[in-house]
């Protein structure tokens, strides 16, 4: 079994749809984010820190394709395509828009979660970035995810493996704020035995390297009461 504290936003304009699969994840111990149209997808999806999508593509405001290329220009988060179409040049479309996966209605609910778990397990080590290089602030900060580098006013910097793991989880999800749980949890190693403010102490460490005023950042951010986020624009 799959750890369980997962977010998944699911998507249908199905409303009983939406309930069955939402009580499936939930009695599986994941939290579900119910969206009836794209719109409400994509609030939730900025809002949120989503670990999968299941994405219905027949909805009647933005369709779900174009759901799906608004997370890909941002997010490398898992999405299962529901969907009653079921001519393969539609199954095709579908995966090469940047679906992980492809449900065809009806589905059986042990199909849906036995997908769920394969495509979870199969990108959950994923903490890479769209871009495997990228830069902020005129250059300031380079960081080049192919090479595990990271450059600091073009010079070169020394992070730990938790420190870069917990960097590049941050930056695959610009703007999203985490929970020092969350983060132990995607970016540390499963049998981690520290506790939750060990965090603080990467991100201290992470601070000391990659900003100017380690006391007023810009790249990592805190945000009081919840976690950590961060805050750089792209060049």
């Amino acid at each position: 079994m799959l750890k369980s504290s997962k977010n998944v936003l699911v998507v249908d304009d199905e409303p009983k749809i939406l309930e069955v699969v939402c009580l499936l994840l939930e009695s599986k111990g994941f939290r579900s984010f119910p969206a009836e149209n794209g719109r409400k997808a994509l609030e939730i999806f900025d809002s949120e820190n989503i670990s999968l999508v299941i994405l219905d593509l027949m909805m009647p405001d933005i369709s779900g394709e174009e759901v799906c290329i608004a997370i890909r220009k941002k997010s490398r988060v898992p999405v299962i395509m529901l969907t009653a179409k079921v001519d393969e040049g539609d199954v095709v479309e579908g995966l090469g828009l940047g679906a992980d996966d492809y449900v065809t209605k009806p589905f059986g609910l042990k199909e849906l979660y036995a997908r769920v778990e394969a495509v979870l397990r199969r990108t959950e080590s994923d903490l890479v970035p769209l871009v495997k290089r990228n830069s902020w602030r005129n250059g300031d900060l380079v960081i080049d995810f192919e090479k595990n580098e990271v450059r600091k006013k073009g010079i070169s910097l020394t992070l730990t493996p938790s420190e870069l793991k917990i960097l590049s989880v941050l930056i695959k999800y610009p703007g999203k704020v985490f929970t020092r749980e969350e983060l132990i949890e995607a970016a540390l190693d499963k049998g981690f035995a520290g506790y939750d403010r060990a965090i603080d102490s990467h991100i201290k460490n992470i601070r000391k390297k990659v900003e100017d005023d380690p006391k007023n950042p810009v790249y990592v951010r805190t945000i009081p009461g919840l976690g950590y986020k961060f805050g750089g624009d792209g060049d």
